[in-house]
């Protein structure tokens, strides 16, 4: 090597040494090596997802750990890909394959505990009957939001209670909606599928991987040599409660990495709290609807059927709802019990269009809680051993995970009624794709099955 390239190389390396203490260069080259390979919804989106996988290096200096949820309508949405960028970037990712709950206890150890991540969680909390099955995770992942939260477990042939930790990030992606008290503690990312102009390079984990790894590494140093003074920041928040917790930690790091991530940062934690609080009222309110629907058939003495007109009515004139100043009319009322594949049809006479109670059954059993005539099909099941022996209050031993320590079952929490499916979508025909034998007819609109569609068109103006 010559004189001219040792001092080449002697350069770079002060420039690269300066440059890793750079947080704003750092964030900004993870940023652009995540956009390199997804498309995200905007702009905020993407720097909520670097914050977040530079929060993991920097963990030590923090008291809660954000959970970060990616979640879409659909499949192939680039949920896995970018948690394949996430695995590639953040601290020790434990990727969790078919894992025991007792394994990820086990893997949590240490001042600095591995980054968790789970793909298709919707096949752990999307059903009943799986979720059921996964309650110890579910308790993991919300207990382990902050610190100090230790499960407390019986092992060994002595049944010794053993503290077991629980602090530490995770990271979750599934198609649909996961559990509230999950979504309640992270940052929440919906994706989307890519359209055709929108172009990505495609990932290669041996290929592509040393370079995910170089910028790994330039967080981790960045990280460790700002940990202590991440660790007395308290930073200005734009948001309170639950959220603040949730968002301080990456609130903190784009402080001090500078440049324009303080700004960036604010943004985006107002921006995707906003679009979540949204989804969680829009959701609430559905439900709500749903209720009110259901009560208003039981006044009506059971009757099997009733016009969108008189529901609607009906719906207007309950005191204290909303659905007066919503201004709740037949369009709305298609469009939202929609949401749980509910139509509106004919009567047996053809005359009016309503809505049948029976149709609406399957949404009542599924989204709204048993009412006190309506005893849960499981309860009975539920008190009783899978052997048909009496229910005990001795702990249960396994080989592959460590006993629970008995709880009084008058305090523990139970749920009657979940969400069977993990999202329900339904599939509709616009007027861009309708064949002869789908045309609406007698001018009904087949995206809101109403009526009231004028002859030169095939939807409703607002149902485009």
């Amino acid at each position: 090597m010559t004189t001219a390239e040792i001092d080449r190389a002697d350069e770079l390396s002060e420039w690269y040494a300066e440059d890793e203490l750079d947080g704003g260069r750092v964030l900004d080259e993870l940023r652009d090596v995540l956009t390199t390979y997804v498309v995200f919804m905007d702009s905020h989106t993407a720097a909520a997802v670097t914050l977040w996988i530079a929060t993991t290096h920097a963990l030590p200096a923090f008291e809660f750990a954000p959970r970060l949820v990616l979640t879409s309508p659909e499949k192939r949405c680039a949920k896995s890909r970018t948690l394949d960028v996430i695995a590639g970037t953040c601290h020790r990712p434990l990727v969790s394959v078919n894992a025991t709950t007792a394994a990820v206890y086990r893997s949590l150890d240490g001042e600095h505990p591995p980054t968790l991540i789970i793909d298709e969680a919707d096949t752990i909390f999307g059903s009943k009957r799986v979720a059921e099955q996964n309650e110890d995770l579910r308790a993991l992942l919300n207990a382990g939001h902050q610190r100090g939260r230790p499960a407390l477990r019986c092992v060994g042939p002595q049944q010794t209670p053993t503290e077991f930790p629980t602090f530490a990030m995770a990271a979750l992606a599934g198609i649909g909606s996961m559990p509230e008290t999950i979504t309640d503690r992270a940052v929440n990312v919906t994706m989307r599928r890519r359209t055709r102009d929108e172009k990505v390079a495609q990932f290669r984990s041996r290929r592509d991987g040393p370079v995910l790894t170089r910028v790994r590494d330039r967080i981790s140093s960045w990280a460790a040599a700002n940990v202590a003074a991440l660790g007395k920041a308290e930073p200005t928040m734009p948001v309170d409660d639950r959220a603040a917790d949730t968002w301080e930690p990456l609130i903190a790091v784009a402080d001090a990495a500078g440049g324009h991530w303080p700004e960036t940062a604010r943004a985006a934690c107002l921006h995707l709290v906003k679009a979540a609080d949204a989804a969680e009222e829009d959701r609430s309110l559905s439900v709500r609807l749903l209720a009110d629907v259901r009560d208003i058939f039981a006044a009506k003495g059971g009757v099997g059927f009733l016009a969108t007109a008189d529901l609607v009515e009906a719906l207007r004139g309950i005191e204290e709802s909303p659905w007066r100043d919503f201004d709740m009319n037949a369009r709305r009322l298609a469009k939202r019990l929609r949401e749980y594949g509910v139509k509106s049809t004919r009567n047996a006479t053809g005359s009016v269009r309503g809505y049948r109670l029976d149709d609406l059954g399957d949404a009542f059993r599924r989204y709204l809680a048993a009412e006190a005539s309506e005893p849960s099909e499981t309860h009975g099941e539920q008190q009783k051993p899978s052997d048909g022996s009496k229910s005990s209050d001795a702990p249960v031993v396994t080989d592959d995970k460590p006993c629970v320590v008995p709880v009084d079952a008058s305090n523990r929490q139970t749920e009657t009624i979940r969400q069977d499916e993990t999202a329900d979508h339904t599939t509709f025909l616009t007027h861009l794709t309708l064949d002869d034998e789908t045309r609406p007819q007698s001018g009904t609109c087949p995206v809101c099955d109403l009526d009231g569609v004028p002859d030169d068109r095939l939807t409703h103006w607002d149902c485009e």
